[in-house]
Order: C-alpha cells, then sequence, then structure tokens
C-alpha cells in the first residue's frame, strides 16, 4: 500500500513538465519532456498534456518536423492511451518510431512500480 503522502504518478508527469519548463537549454528541456512522456503512458490526460507540450516546445523551437510529429502522436495519445496501446519506455520524440517500445531507465521504473502498486 503506498504512503498517504506519496507521489502520484500525475504528480512525477508534473514535476519533469515543470522542470522542462525551467531549463534554457532546449536540449535539457525536451530532456525532461522525454522523462514526463515515459511516465504518462498510463494516463490519457497525462500522455496527452505530455504530447502538447512537446509540441508547444517544437513550435518554440521552430522545429517543424517536430513538430509534425507531434500533432500525429498527440491524436495517438488522446485515441489509444485509454485502450492501452503504448509502446512502453518510448520518449515520445519524432526521432523514435511512435509505436517502438524502449528500455524504461530505472530511476523511471522505480516511480511506475511504487505508484501502480
Amino acid at each position: 500500500m503506498k504512503k498517504a503522502d506519496s507521489l502520484s504518478l500525475s504528480d512525477h508527469v508534473r514535476l519533469e513538465l515543470d522542470l522542462a519548463h525551467r531549463k534554457v537549454k532546449p536540449a535539457s528541456s525536451f530532456r525532461h519532456l522525454e522523462r514526463a512522456h515515459v511516465l504518462s503512458q498510463y494516463s490519457t490526460k497525462d500522455h496527452t498534456a505530455v504530447h502538447f507540450a512537446m509540441l508547444r516546445w517544437a513550435w518554440q523551437q521552430r522545429d517543424w518536423r517536430e513538430g509534425t510529429g507531434q500533432i500525429v502522436r498527440l491524436i495517438g495519445a488522446m485515441t489509444k492511451t485509454a485502450f492501452g496501446l503504448i509502446p512502453a519506455g518510448n520518449t515520445g520524440g519524432s526521432n523514435v518510431s511512435p509505436i517502438k517500445p524502449m528500455p524504461i531507465p530505472d530511476d523511471l521504473a522505480a516511480i511506475i512500480a511504487s505508484c501502480r502498486l
């Protein structure tokens, strides 16, 4: 059983999103968005919010390739997450296939395991 004061998976997603917004360097910011994505894949609301944040990042960077990829992924997040059609560990950027499972970093795997008890 989780402690009453422990953070939810959504809380961890929000923490990563907050870190992404605080970073000055685009690559550091996107790294936190990728981490948020891995954590968000179990909630349609969170998963959609992360892809929207990635789309906003692409717009700010004028990265049209990433932006186009995020529009496709945003639609997928809204329509497929609830059915569990997610590639676990996928970092969510347009530089990887949207259907490719990827290894989950140990620290994120521990967060997911503790929150999904």
